[in-house]
């Protein structure tokens, strides 16, 4: 990794695990977004879940108290089985194609995120059900789009969780469902320890900055930090739609 992309990449880093920390989701599909601009999503996609395996697992930490642990044991029940699938779905996809297809999975995600369910209401399913048949998606998606934060969010609707709880429970699901994917990818043979020094050095980055979201959460403007996350992700996901979708057509 050049030292300019390190340094990118490390500032990135840093800040979407402050916006995840407040907001309690957007940080992980942010950075994604950034890493395909300088990788092939074979290579972000695994590189990305250890980051957010470890953004998310020292929310999870910081916020344990208000875990609802229930919740996460659903949850994990298909993660793994369901990542297979979907690695072998990512195989099979050019990368350009998987690219322009994550960064229409992020417009989406930040402008018409009600459609991500696809007309279905998850906050009116029991619990038990609810996360179980979520759990399997983003099995899938986890090693196809990579980031499902914004596709989890509609099914803490309805639980009587507090701020606090929603964050701290959601950390935990997405630390599993990001331990499952590093299993599925070096399963698959991936290199993880080529990549030690980047991977260490995006980890200290987003750590650092859960600390600090974490430690001024419920002191500052959740509005301005969703503005500024939709401003950047925007731009980014139209970079690589149309861009890595042009090159798919044949326009590139």
């Amino acid at each position: 990794m050049e030292p300019v992309t390190l340094a990118v990449l490390g500032l990135a880093a840093f800040v979407t695990s402050i916006l995840s920390a407040i907001v309690g989701m957007a940080g992980g599909i942010v950075l994604l977004s950034v890493m395909l601009l300088f990788y092939d999503p074979l290579l972000a996609i695994p590189l990305h879940g250890i980051v957010q395996l470890v953004s998310n697992t020292s929310r999870t930490w910081i916020q344990r108290r208000h875990v609802d642990w229930r919740i996460v044991g659903r949850y994990s029940l298909l993660l793994l089985p369901m990542g297979f699938v979907g690695l072998a779905l990512l195989r099979a996809m050019p990368p350009d194609v998987s690219r322009a297809l994550i960064g229409v999975f992020v417009l989406v995600a930040t402008w018409a995120p009600g459609w991500l369910v696809v007309g279905t209401h998850p906050e009116r399913l029991a619990a038990g059900p609810r996360f179980v048949v979520l759990g399997g998606v983003v099995g899938v998606l986890n090693t196809t789009i990579g980031a499902t934060g914004p596709l989890i969010a509609p099914f803490f609707l309805n639980l009587g969780l507090d701020r606090r709880e929603v964050v701290g429970t959601k950390a935990a699901c997405q630390s599993l469902g990001h331990l499952a994917k590093a299993v599925v990818f070096g399963g698959a043979g991936f290199a993880y320890l080529d990549w030690t020094v980047p991977l260490a050095w995006l980890c200290v980055a987003v750590v650092a900055g859960t600390a600090v979201g974490s430690a001024i959460l419920g002191r500052v403007s959740e509005t301005f930090f969703v503005r500024l996350y939709k401003i950047v992700l925007t731009a980014v996901a139209l970079r690589l739609v149309l861009v890595d979708g042009a090159s798919t057509l044949g326009f590139g």
